[in-house]
Parts: structure tokens; C-alpha cells; sequence
């Protein structure tokens, strides 16, 4: 069962959105992002709930799918409202480290281990 939502005004995702289905910047669900410091004049009421996570004694960084989940959004539309925010200078995604990633050879073990065991 899904649990009820919270979204009070229940306004549809793609008002929230403007009519977009994708962001225009590369925003994953697992990305995580920061808030930058300062803030803008006229930001829409999604955008200020976005920017409001990020308590200035947090200091931390929250993956999109963290944002969607505190804020009771569907993913997409928080992938977009993230995107935006990247885009007007108030938020920042983290940089991937490509040296985080597990070698090829490791990944095709395991692809050759889950086939075996299906």
C-alpha cells in the first residue's frame, strides 16, 4: 500500500515542471547535490522547498532521491526542479570520481556469477 500523499495543494507535476519531462542539465536520482550559497529573488514555492533541506549547519549533500522522498514528489519532477536550481547557480552536483568505479573485469565476474546462479 502506498502510503498518503502529503503534497497539501496536490498541484500536477507538470505545472510544477512547466510542461518539461526531462531536466536540462544531467541529474540522475543518485546524484548528489549541494546548495550554494546565496539565493535568488522570485524563486517558485518548489524551488524555496528544495533549497530549504539544505540547513546551512547541515553542510552536506543529499542524493535527488533523498530530495523527492523528503519533499513527497514524484522523482522525475524532483530531477527536474534539481536541474533548474543547477542551472541558476544554487545548487551544485558533486563530481563523480571515475576511479571510484569497480574494474570492467570485476563487473563481468559478476555478470558471469548471477547468470550461472539464475
Amino acid at each position: 500500500m502506498s502510503r498518503p500523499r502529503q503534497d497539501p495543494d496536490l498541484v500536477r507535476p507538470y505545472v510544477r515542471t512547466g510542461g518539461r519531462t526531462r531536466p536540462g542539465t544531467d541529474v540522475r536520482l543518485e546524484s548528489v547535490v549541494f546548495a550554494a550559497t546565496g539565493t535568488r529573488p522570485g524563486l517558485n514555492t518548489d524551488a524555496r522547498r528544495v533549497l530549504a533541506l539544505f540547513a546551512p549547519a547541515q553542510g552536506g549533500g543529499l542524493a535527488v532521491a533523498e530530495v523527492a522522498s523528503a519533499l513527497a514528489l514524484p522523482p522525475s519532477t524532483t530531477r527536474i526542479l534539481v536541474a533548474d536550481l543547477i542551472e541558476h547557480g544554487l545548487m551544485t552536483l558533486a563530481q563523480r570520481q571515475d576511479d571510484d568505479r569497480p574494474p570492467a573485469s570485476l563487473l563481468e565476474r559478476v555478470l558471469h556469477g548471477l547468470r550461472a546462479h539464475a
